[in-house]
């Protein structure tokens, strides 16, 4: 029997990667575990990475994602899997698509719909790549100090010093512990921090979906001057799209262009592209999540459960 893929790999990219690889439990059902990142319930990323993934386990002609149409309905529970429910909707001469239902404790935590299509010729154009200075041209975001650390909550201080699987370099830093007011849009280099060697382009697309949930909503804090970290604003991911233009790797740099339209209803909107190295627009993206600030420092959550 072959050897995980995630085998050669260093611990952080290889538990993401076995993070992905679900349990199948029936033709259409499956299973994956959570994973406790710092945040205080399951990162909105994992559940629609692992809801990809078990799409595409469902899709026997070989046809790739070209779009992903999601809604957050629940906060996860991070101590306990989550159970993916994958209707077959259709399956026509060139386009696939799949329904995903996520389920925990019994309730609905998230559905989306996905589409896959064959590859096919036709016309192609983009808009330009921003010109942004290169990742290696930006110095790292230096670690939080110690006493500043000492002074966060314990879930915020996990958070704040997991390595986690991606790098990410923003080409305009803001400090999240105490956020200026600033336009809001910003872009951000970012790839997993180890050579994935040969994976199939399914699992990029799955890695690209776990990823884009981050620093997407948080785009639209930036005029107001605040972030996740603020203790009396909750956040949370109400829904999320996604769409695959063209091929990518994931653990090859790639610049998230994000920008927020508008905040009203205590909702923002964010949306986001993504280009490769060559200037080639890879993926865009699109959320609305909740941005509610509250009286009571207290009352407030790092990403609180939906009302």
């Amino acid at each position: 029997m072959a050897p995980p893929l995630s085998s050669a790999l260093g611990p952080v990219v290889s538990e993401l990667i076995d993070l992905l690889a679900l349990e199948r439990l029936e033709d259409n059902l499956f299973r994956g575990q959570s994973r406790d990142i710092g945040t205080k319930y399951v990162f909105g990323g994992q559940v629609l990475g692992q809801a990809l993934a078990a799409a595409q386990a469902t899709i026997d002609n070989g046809r790739r994602a070209h779009s992903l149409h999601a809604y957050f309905l629940r906060a996860g529970d991070i101590e306990h899997p989550i159970v993916y429910d994958v209707d077959r909707t259709r399956d026509g001469g060139s386009f696939s698509v799949r329904r995903i239902t996520a389920i925990q404790h019994g309730k609905v935590i998230f559905f989306c719909a996905a589409s896959f299509q064959d590859d096919e010729p036709g016309a192609e154009h983009q808009l330009k790549m921003p010109e942004v200075p290169q990742p290696e041209d930006i110095i790292p975001a230096p670690p939080v100090p110690p006493e500043v650390m000492a002074t966060l909550p314990t879930k915020v201080q996990r958070w704040l010093s997991r390595g986690g699987p991606f790098e990410f370099r923003h080409v305009y830093p803001r400090d999240e512990l105490n956020p200026p007011k600033r336009p809001p849009y910003q872009q951000v280099w970012f790839r997993l921090r180890e050579n994935a060697g040969e994976i199939p382009v399914q699992l990029h697309q799955a890695l690209l979906a776990y990823a884009s949930d981050f620093h997407l909503l948080g785009t639209a804090t930036f005029p107001h001057g605040i972030s996740y970290y603020t203790p009396n604003v909750q956040m949370a991911s109400l829904d999320h799209a996604l769409w695959f233009h063209r091929p990518f790797r994931a653990d090859e740099w790639l610049l998230y262009s994000l920008d927020s339209p508008s905040t009203e209803g205590s909702r923002g909107l964010a949306r986001g592209q993504v280009f490769d190295r060559q200037g080639r627009l890879v993926a865009s993206t699109a959320q609305e999540g909740l941005i509610r600030v509250v009286p009571d420092p207290d009352s407030a959550r790092l990403v609180p459960a939906k009302d």
